[in-house]
């Protein structure tokens, strides 16, 4: 049904610009033509943007707010029985179940209250839907008529368009602001629930990572720890090791497409480099796991080292290969911008190329490398997949590139799988992991903004 109505949208702000566009290409014909502000296109625009723009909204909003309005109607329609003593987290599994039970979902026999309840859903859900439809066509009309009652020969249609998109720009700019806090909001949140469970001293200077509890009387497990400093120590590690093989390949790659490739090797490398940066980060863990691990295991007997099936060698070489691309990419452009006119007079001056490239544009170029240096050990750290197949998912202290290890991204992923209850130290401790994360990612962008602002005033 969203389908329909965005299509609705579509079709009206395509209408709305036709007829603006005539009104104005009549008033443009007529007498008044001369006098005419803006051409008869901006007319045609400025409507449509009347019509499609807040129909757009008021859908989006409307899709915002109608699940949790009609939870909250199907929650107060609930009878007693099934309410009567339940916690939260008890009435959301019963909004859930009513839901898979209304799409199909059913593993068994519904209950009659819950089958009740899954008609009640169904009904409003389709009431719901229509009335969107209903509303947002009649505010599509009205907006038609509203702003076809301002087109004339002295209406200013341009200036109000281009109002209309900066409003829209400055909306969308909002979003992107109110989303980050939001995002950050309920990080600190829920990080916070953890730390009133688990000291936050614990957390971050703790040597054992153990998050396994019981979260039901008659389950067995350990008591929990959640030292992260594991954790930590193998994200760090794996990184390191990323950057070690990432850095030099991509930096090198860059300087020799730049400076010494001539354009046939030149139209030849960069797109088979520009391919790896599309290929899936699940092919790069099939390929860790099946050829890098292997291979790492062989060559370490070889030398007579115990090398782990999993290792943190074997992830970081594959990660430093995804890697490469933005650092070659980032790395010739930076290269690239350097005026002409530096090289030029470097080597007028009797520098060769090598000298030009180390005491010229490398400096010059310095703050787009670092720039994405800086972006490779982001991605270095956020890098879920091929650190499951390739790293394990064992918490182990050590600095040992051959042994196993996990990372923060790998912990997030695999405390909150299953169905998790947000309020045990277990599930909660994804949530302190991604805060750490986010802040350390935070730490890096500002540090490779103070280098790109240092260095740019220098060479400018």
């Amino acid at each position: 049904m969203t389908g329909y109505v965005l299509l609705l949208i579509a079709a009206m702000t395509i209408a709305a610009y036709v007829i603006g566009r005539r009104t104005g290409s009549r008033i443009w014909a007529g007498p008044d033509g001369a006098a005419m502000h803006s051409l008869p296109g901006y007319h045609g625009a400025f409507v449509a943007a009347w019509v499609g723009i807040p129909a757009l909204i008021l859908v989006l909003f409307w899709l915002f707010l109608q699940g949790p309005i009609i939870d909250q109607l199907l929650i107060a329609s609930f009878p007693d029985s099934l309410t009567d003593g339940a916690s939260g987290s008890e009435v959301q599994l019963l909004v859930s179940e009513v839901k898979n039970v209304a799409a199909g979902r059913m593993f068994k026999e519904p209950t009659l209250e819950i089958a009740a309840a899954a008609e009640r859903y169904l009904r409003w859900s389709e009431i719901a839907r229509w009335a969107m439809i209903v509303v947002a066509f009649a505010v599509m009309l009205l907006a038609l008529a509203i702003a076809r009652t301002k087109l004339g020969p002295r209406f200013h249609a341009r200036n109000a368009f281009e109002r209309v998109l900066s409003g829209l720009m400055i909306f969308c700019a909002i979003v992107a602001i109110v989303t980050t806090i939001g995002i950050v909001a309920s990080l600190v949140f829920e990080a916070s629930r953890f730390f009133s469970m688990v000291p936050i001293a614990e957390f971050l200077f703790g040597i054992s990572w153990e998050p396994q509890i019981a979260l039901r009387e008659d389950q067995v497990a350990g008591q929990g720890a959640f030292g992260a400093i594991p954790v930590f120590t193998g994200t760090l590690l794996i990184a390191v090791l990323a950057m070690l093989v990432a850095t030099p390949i991509g930096l090198f790659t860059a300087i020799y497409l730049v400076e010494y490739a001539n354009d046939r090797v030149r139209g030849i490398v960069k797109p088979i480099l520009e391919i790896l940066a599309g290929v899936p980060t699940v092919v790069y863990g099939f390929f860790a796991v099946l050829t890098v691990a292997p291979a790492v295991r062989q060559a370490g007997g070889l030398i007579g080292l115990s090398v782990s099936p999993n290792s943190a060698l074997a992830a970081g070489a594959v990660m430093g290969i995804m890697i490469i691309p933005f650092i070659s990419s980032l790395s010739d452009d930076a290269l690239s911008a350097v005026p002409r006119s530096l090289r030029d007079g470097s080597l007028a001056m009797g520098a060769t190329p090598g000298e030009t490239m180390i005491k010229v544009l490398l400096p010059a170029a310095l703050p787009g490398i670092v720039g994405g240096v800086l972006l490779g050990v982001s991605r270095a750290i956020g890098e879920t997949m091929i650190v499951v197949m390739a790293a394990g998912l064992i918490a182990t202290l050590t600095i040992n590139p051959i042994d196993s290890v996990t990372t923060v991204t790998v912990q997030i992923v695999t405390l909150l799988i299953g169905d998790t209850e947000f309020d045990s130290p277990k599930t909660l401790a994804a949530f302190a992991l991604g805060l750490m994360l986010f802040i350390v990612t935070l730490c890096l962008n500002v540090v490779a903004l103070q280098i790109v602002r240092k260095y740019r005033e220098k060479y400018d």
